[in-house]
């Protein structure tokens, strides 16, 4: 993809994401939405949409044959590894089929936790 064919929004990448993955990462979307403080923003960064809120939070995407939610810490994925013996895992994300989100209580504890770190980082 050329840097002109970009998305230029989070609505624009997700539009852009052909059936079952859209759904899926709209699902996602909303489910992150309900967790963030009101302040947190969403953007597109590294080519996927995320989140930042005192930094960057949380990144998700769509894949030619996945879905990959980025937690941004890889420290999570090993502490939470035990709720994710479900799902492929690299160092830094956690894949998932297209057609099936990831367990809506399990991201809510990704971005809980990640917005811990995030305020404890800005206050040291």
């Amino acid at each position: 993809m050329r840097k002109t064919d970009a998305p230029q929004s989070v609505d624009d990448y997700i539009a852009r994401v052909p059936e079952p993955g859209r759904s899926t990462l709209n699902k996602m979307r909303t489910t992150i939405r309900s967790v963030v403080p009101k302040d947190a923003t969403e953007v597109i960064s590294y080519g996927l949409p995320a989140f930042k809120y005192k930094g960057a939070l949380v990144y998700y995407g769509a894949f030619a044959n996945h879905c990959s939610f980025f937690p941004g810490s890889a420290q999570l994925i090993e502490q939470f590894k035990d709720e994710l013996k479900d799902f492929s895992l690299t160092k830094g994300a956690i894949r998932f089929p297209l057609d099936k989100p990831l367990p809506a209580p399990l991201v809510k504890k990704f971005v809980k936790a990640r917005i811990t770190q995030n305020d404890l980082k800005k206050r040291a």
